[in-house]
């Protein structure tokens, strides 16, 4: 079972203020969502934008570290098949009908 962090940073990449203001406001329907910043950046190819998405998760860390508890399923009982052993060892099985 793979552990889930607390807490989670994004970080996405976008070539203009709209995609980028768009990439924040789906990261808003999140309620785990607890900050962003948009920043540009500048470089020879022209201008850029990063998104920095925090996600906090707000489970006591001993639930999301513990491992899941193993739930003991009580295995269907079978009475089984009667059957009689004779002196010579012949096996008879008894039929009865089940409800």
């Amino acid at each position: 079972m793979p552990v889930k962090e607390l807490n989670t940073k994004e970080q996405h990449y976008a070539d203009s203020r709209e995609e980028a203001e768009k990439l924040v406001e789906e990261a808003k329907e999140d309620i785990y969502l607890t900050s962003f910043k948009i920043s540009e950046k500048h470089n020879k190819y022209g201008t850029y934008f990063l998104i920095d998405l925090v996600f906090s998760f707000d489970t006591a860390r001993e639930i999301m570290e513990s491992k899941p508890k193993k739930e003991e399923v009580p295995e269907e009982q079978h009475e089984g098949v009667k059957y009689s052993v004779d002196n010579t060892g012949t096996v008879s099985v008894k039929n009865e009908e089940v409800e």
